[in-house]
């Protein structure tokens, strides 16, 4: 990925990408993103470009394992996230969701994935600290909560699932307040090309449709421009 498109990626919301993927596959049917709703950190922040750290965690009850064990595998996973080829996204599932109660997530949390150069975290767990997340990590999670409960790591490096959403590692993944993406390989460098295309086709209807006043035989015209443009 160049310099370019990861700057351009991180400017367009993951709608955008997942518009701008089918253009360039030349047809609708795209189905690598979430279902149902997440939960920005900060609606404001930038979406989130990298590649795919994965984990697994669990929290509801407490482990039956040995604590050294527990250790040993927690220190096994930051030694993991701290390996990271940037840009890298955070990704882990709550094995405990739909009723993930402990906040992994929090300003201690973060603010260690931060400094190993993490450009922020997808998950289908809990967050918290919300007002103390560190700047400019941004975190899309399941929902937010108060305790971090029996929080621990369960497998590192594995296959994930986020809200309908198969994460594998080193997956090329988008995120924002309105989910994720996961973006085909094969795609990487056409999606420049299919990103601009895309913004410059939406303004075939967006530009009239923003005057004080549109016809209908002006927005039949305009539709008609932008309908003959889009995938």
């Amino acid at each position: 990925m160049t310099p370019k498109l990861l700057s351009l990626l991180q400017k367009v919301d993951t709608p955008t990408v997942c518009n701008a993927i089918e253009v360039a596959q030349g047809k609708r049917g795209f189905s690598d993103f979430t279902r149902d709703t997440m939960i920005p950190s900060d609606p404001k922040n930038k979406a989130i470009v990298g590649f795919a750290r994965t984990a697994r965690i669990k929290a509801l009850e407490p482990s039956e394992e040995e604590v050294e064990v527990l250790r040993s595998r927690r220190m096994a996973y930051y030694k993991y996230m701290s390996n990271v080829e940037k840009p890298s996204i955070a990704v882990v599932e709550d094995l405990d969701f739909p009723k993930a109660v402990g906040a992994y997530w929090g300003e201690i949390n973060c603010t260690i994935h931060k400094s190993f150069g993490l450009s922020g975290t997808l998950t289908n767990g809990v967050m918290r600290d919300i007002d103390d997340l560190p700047s400019g990590y941004p975190v899309i999670a399941g929902s937010i909560g108060p305790s971090h409960a029996f929080v621990r790591v369960e497998e590192i490096n594995v296959e994930v699932n986020i809200f309908g959403l198969t994460v594998k590692p080193n997956d090329l993944v988008h995120a924002d307040k309105h989910g994720a993406l996961v973006i085909p390989y094969n795609l990487v460098d056409y999606l420049e090309d299919a990103i601009i295309k895309l913004i410059d086709t939406e303004k075939l209807i967006l530009q009239p449709a923003r005057k004080d006043k549109l016809s209908f035989s002006d927005f039949e015209k305009a539709w008609k421009s932008f309908e003959n443009s889009r995938t």
